[in-house]
Parts: C-alpha cells; structure tokens; sequence
C-alpha cells in the first residue's frame, strides 16, 4: 500500500521545486534567448558584443570594438523548414556587410532521426562548416552554388538544415541590402494559367513545346562528374555498364495545368487528379527509365523522397508519402514506355507559382563505404510554354484572419486521415474486439486454453502492427504536451495530426471510467505486449520466475508515481527538457525506432526487457511513468468488473499467486492501480481445476446431485453464503 504520509511530504517538496522552478523559466525560441548562450566570437572571430535585435527585421548586429561587422539572426525566424519532428531546426547565423555567413551555430533541434546512430558533435560540426558560404552566390543560382555535404542516415534532416540556411541567409542579406542584394522586385505583369484552355495534344506535340522537359544522364556522364569531385572513394566505385548506357532518363510535366494533365492521363484521370488536389494546390507528373530511380527505396509511411526536389526562387519543396500517387500509363498512344509514373502534389502552402520558372533537383548518391554515401545533384528546369498563361487580374487584397488559418489546419489534418483509413479501420476492429471481450468476459475466459492463445495473437498485433508498423505508441509525453497545450492556448488540430494517437487516447478516456487503466496497459501498449511475449518466450524455455516479497513489492509500486510527478513538474518549466527526462520510457528505443539507436538507449531498453524475464513485466510495475498518470485518474471508474469469491484471500491464495503483475493483495483485494486486465483472475475463477470454491461444487454436485455452479455467467453457487455481496456488473 502506498505510504500516504512520505508520499503527502514527497509532493509538498515537488510543489516548491516547482515554484522555484517556475521562477527561472527558460524564455521560448527567439534570437534573444540563443545569443545568451552564445559569445560573439562563435559567430564572428574577433567579435566582442551583440547589439539589440532591430525591431523592424529581427536581426540583432554583432560588434568588434563598437563596429557593427556583421548580423546574428535566427534561420527559424525566416523560414519555416521543418523536419521528421514537425518542429523547426533552429540555428544562429551570421551575415556580413559583403553577404558572406561568418558564423553559424546550431542551438536547437528536435530532430529524431539525428540520435539514430549519429553523434550530434557530428551535426554541429556539419552545421558550423556552412561559414564563409557566399550567398550573393547563393542568390544567383537559386540556392544551389555550393556542395551538399550529407551525412548518411540523416538525409533529409541535413537537407532541411541547408535549406533553412540559404533561404533565410538571402532573405536577411536582401532585407538588410548587403552584398548589394535587394528584394526581389516583379518582372513585368503577373501571370496566370489559362484553366479554360482544354485542347489535347500527342506526346511529340508536348515534348516538341517544352510541355513535357527531360534530362537524361548516361553512365559515361555520372561517372565523369563523381570523377571531377576529386573523392577517391567515390571514383573507385563506377557505375556499372557502357559509358553510354541510360543511367536515368527523366521527364516532367505540369499535369495540373488542364490541356497538359487531360493530354498525359486521360480525362478520368485528370479528374481523379483534380479530386485529389485542393485549392491552390498543384501537382507534376514525373517519369523515370533506367538504372536510376528518381523515387529509391529509402521512403517509409510518413517518409519523405529524399532524391528530388521541387525549388522556386528561395523556395523548396520535399514531397511526402501522402503528396505522392502512382500512375499506371500514359494516355498518349506515342509515348515512350517508362519504368516509374508518378504524382507528386505541391502544397498550397509552398506559395508556388505556376506561372514562375521552376525546377526539379535530382539527388545522385553513391555508397562509398558501409554506412557513407557521396552525393551530386542535376536540375531538370521547366517553364510553363506562352499558350498556357494568361495575364493575371489585380490580385485583391486578402487579409488573414483566424478562420482561414483553422480551415487550413482542419485541411490538413483531414488529408492525413484520409491517408490512414486502412490503419484506422484496423484499430476500429481492434477496439470493438476488445470492448466485446471486457463486457462478455466471462464467456471470453470461460476455456483457458481458447483465451491464452487469444491473448497471446491480440498482443503480437499489439506489437507489430500498432508498435512497429503504425509507431502508434502512447507515452508520457504526449500527457506533457497536452498539458503545455492547455496553458499555452488548446487546439486539437496537432493532436489531430497523428490520428492512431489520437484514437487511442479517446478510447483510453473512456476505458478508464468502465476498466482502469489496464484496458491500456495490458491489451493496446505495445512496450507492455513486447514484455509479456518475451516473458511467456523465457517461461517455454525454462527461465526460473522471481516472485518479490509482497512487503518489497509493495513499497516499489510508488515509485511510477514519483517518475510521472518528477518528469510532470520538469514539463512546466521545459517541455524539450522532459521530453530528454522521457527517455526513461524505453519506447522510443524498443519501438519507434526498433533498437536503431546510439548504444546507452539500446542497452537500456534490452536491461528492462531482460529484467521481464525474469520478473513478468518489471518496467510497468515498478518504473512506468505512463502507467502511473494512467493509474490517477482511473481511480474514478464507475464499475468493478472482476469477481471474487469469499474465499480469495481468506484462505486461497490461487489467483495472488499466479497474478502476472501482483496486482492481488494477499488478503484478496485487487488493486485496481496495479491491475493490467490481464483476466487471468476470471479464467481461475471458473477454473474447474484450480478454484476451490468450483471444485468444491463440483463435488458437492457428485454427491447430491445438485446443479453445478454457474460460474461462466459470473455467478457464485446459489447457496454459498456469500452469494449477494459479489458484485455483477
């Protein structure tokens, strides 16, 4: 039983550390709050202070004996780049009068690929190595004038780093006119697309007006541009085949434009094509043939196609999954016959422009070790022909309101449910099966051996499907977010964003006023399914069990309890500090990332899962925070579903013993805070070879012939003294 008095003086202590922590509260993400931790010599050798950030661009200027020889600024203030976190990658840079980048630092990032076996010494010192780039070089070839140094296994996590950098590094050194940059200003009238122009054309037609663009690359051209890279490595493994096979042969259309998109797919598929995009949205078609593909094999579910890229101006543009279709054929009859047909849809967000030139980057990688790759990239630029434009009406003025920016989160939320309807419909069945169980749970546990395998299928898909295959695990720290959402202003549009998470969540709210928690942690944890499943592994193997002393055992229950308040006080003062004190969570490890990981994380996710060997599920007994803020809550459900008999506890000690997680107290009680579901108390308690009262019954019956109790119904036998105080709900 948990000491109620320690406990009381462990809170009150928590709610000064609190208080006091509170006081000290770090100030969010802005340039102000980064330059505190920075000297200005990081950013300019020589420097000695920082000036105040202007307030008419926030930049603050970097001084050398009272000189003003360059600008901080902050990349996230500029651009709104995000990677696998959905977060900003924040880094300070410098700018000088001449618009060459002085310094550059990375002062935050929430960026999980970047712990998958990668020193983040090795990110700073990507990061810093981008001094002394020139951005007037920058500006005039569309941000591509330098070499992509990528670090293998973090692709797409460097590219968004790049690409934060240049943007906002041009858009600085234009606002602030250095190098002699200056805002962009139009060339002529705006253009628009003609959308009523709807005249189909072969593929000669469109490939011979520039409607269709291609580049192609033979293996002779690859091999000479790795060759010019002067990398050894890179020069000793040549492609294979003749200098003149086709390494790629790449073409590209703008199928949003109507007389393009009928022309290529066909009017069915143009209209499924127009279905699929929203307003402002647009979409190309790319095809591929030969040894190359522009596509890979690297992208998962909610990945991102690492190898193109879309750049307008100074912006860029990476398509994900759900941007992505597959196209089956061609509607011109004479066209080529191409390996991969693909759509690719350019968000409304991305401010393209339809009318402006654009092009496609293709990212060419070769492995020139185990785990390293050296890359070049080759652009296939494209300009919407004459015949499609028209010039464009006055654009009215639009005034931004809270409305407009709620629709286009609800959009976009919407699209990815959309996407997950079949993950989604998954979880729906696995929910109803497992509400069908817990109301008819005595009909469910009434044959052992039928309810230990089916527990046993429910959890491996538990596991593989909502752990490893969907990443649907729940933690504590979604409990943080929601609570700095709720002090910070509450919108279910990020939490909407992952919609198995969310889900689980609803059910999980509801689970709590009819089971607890364990409808939770004992069914639908991936973390606890791995547990059980690798325990029941040890057990057929003849792996000896240890059962704890009830006093012992006892006395380490409240410290669950203690993880969640300490992680819980942290996140009001830090939600990134808590999410690294989360890491006492094994999850991230074991299943979001499947033990990919620096070597600490995975040996102590394999610790805990050795100790569940031996003690069945140790982590959530003893250590889980997730458990615990489930467990408080759950003290308010309004039903008592398992049942007991007068003689559990006084004297038969059957369902304590073989309680999985001990949740039975030697006098009989269930702790219900402990409590996983698991209903092995309801196989015993109609066990015919294991419950007493039942095998005393039956004897009885042998004897006089008297009905058998009718114990699957969850009713005692009629005349046992007891019978009216067991509870049926």
């Amino acid at each position: 039983m948990v000491q109620t008095r320690a406990l009381r003086g462990w809170l009150t202590a928590l709610v000064i550390t609190i208080a006091a922590l509170v006081a000290a509260a770090a100030e969010a993400d802005s340039l102000d709050s980064f330059l505190t931790e920075l000297t200005p010599a990081d950013l300019v050798p020589g420097a000695d202070g920082f000036g105040p950030v202007r307030s008419d661009v926030p930049v603050a200027p970097v001084l050398k004996a009272g000189e003003t020889v360059a600008y901080a600024f902050l990349t996230s203030d500029f651009v709104g780049t995000t990677g696998y976190s959905g977060k900003p990658i924040h880094v300070v840079a410098a700018i000088d009068t001449d618009a060459v980048l002085t310094g550059v630092k990375l002062v935050k990032h929430s960026e999980p690929i970047v712990l998958i076996g990668i020193p983040n010494s090795k990110m700073v010192k990507l990061t810093e190595s981008y001094a002394g780039l020139d951005l007037k070089a920058e500006a005039a070839a569309g941000g591509d004038a330098h070499d992509l140094d990528i670090i293998s296994g973090a692709t797409v996590t460097i590219m968004v780093i790049d690409d934060s950098l240049v943007r906002a590094g041009i858009k600085v050194a234009r606002a602030l006119g250095l190098g002699g940059l200056s805002p962009v200003q139009p060339d002529g009238p705006k253009r628009e697309v003609d959308m009523a122009r709807e005249e189909v054309a072969d593929w000669t037609t469109l490939a011979g007006d520039g409607s269709v663009r291609r580049m192609t690359l033979d293996v002779g051209q690859i091999n000479a541009a790795f060759e010019a890279t002067g990398d050894q490595r890179a020069i000793r493994r040549r492609e294979r085949g003749a200098p003149d096979d086709t390494f790629i042969d790449m073409h590209m259309a703008l199928v949003s434009v109507p007389s393009i998109g009928k022309s290529l797919l066909g009017e069915a598929e143009y209209q499924n094509l127009t279905s699929w995009l929203k307003e402002g949205e647009h979409a190309i078609l790319v095809l591929g043939r030969g040894s190359y593909s522009f596509k890979g094999s690297g992208y998962v579910r909610g990945g991102i196609f690492d190898r193109v890229q879309l750049i307008q101006g100074d912006a860029s543009v990476r398509f994900f999954d759900r941007q992505h279709k597959r196209l089956g054929s061609l509607a011109t009859a004479d066209s080529p016959s191409f390996a991969e047909l693909d759509l690719f849809k350019i968000p409304a967000d991305a401010e393209f422009d339809p009318a402006e030139p654009f092009r496609l980057q293709l990212l060419v990688q070769r492995s020139v070790g185990a785990l390293e790759r050296a890359f070049l990239t080759f652009d296939l630029g494209y300009k919407l022909p004459e015949q499609y434009l028209l010039p464009a009406a006055p654009a009215p003025k639009v005034v931004e309101d809270d409305t407009s920016e709620a629709a286009a989160k609800a959009a976009l939320w919407q699209r990815i449910w959309k996407d997950r309807t079949v993950e989604i419909g998954v979880l729906a069945v696995m929910l109803l099966v497992l509400t069908g169980v817990f109301f008819f749970q005595f009909q469910a546990t009434v044959n052992a051996r039928t309810f230990y395998w089916f527990r046993i299928g429910y959890l491996t898909v538990t596991l593989v499907f909502l752990g490893w295959y969907a990443n649907a695990q729940l933690s504590v720290v979604n409990l943080m977010a929601l609570a700095g959402s709720l002090r910070s202003g509450f919108s279910w549009d990020a939490f909407l964003l992952d919609p198995l998470v969310f889900i689980q969540w609803f059910a999980v709210a509801a689970a709590l006023l009819f089971w607890g928690r364990g409808a939770y942690c004992g069914w639908l944890c991936p973390f606890g399914a791995l547990q059980e499943l690798t325990n029941k592994i040890a057990r057929a193997f003849k792996v000896p069990q240890i059962t704890l002393p009830w006093g012992l055992h006892e006395r380490l229950w409240p410290a669950k309890y203690m993880i969640f308040l300490g992680l819980f006080a942290v996140s009001m003062v830090s939600i990134p500090l808590a999410e690294t004190y989360a890491e006492v969570e094994p999850f991230k490890t074991a299943i979001i990332l499947k033990f990919v990981r620096d070597w600490p994380f995975v040996v102590f996710a394999v610790a805990l899962l050795l100790a569940g060997l031996f003690i069945e599920r140790f982590y959530c007994r003893y250590m889980c925070p997730l458990g615990a803020a489930l467990a408080i809550p759950a003290r308010v459900r309004m039903f008592d579903w398992l049942k007991r008999y007068h003689e559990c506890g006084h004297p038969c000690q059957t369902c304590a013993n073989e309680c999985p997680v001990q949740a039975i107290h030697p006098t009989g009680e269930i702790n219900p805070n402990e409590c996983v579901n698991c209903l092995h108390c309801q196989v015993l308690y109609q066990s015919e070879a294991k419950c007493p009262v039942v095998i005393k019954q039956l004897k009885r019956r042998a004897k006089t012939g008297s009905p058998a109790p009718d114990v699957a119904l969850g009713r005692p036998p009629a005349n046992h003294p007891n019978a009216n105080r067991i509870k049926v709900s």
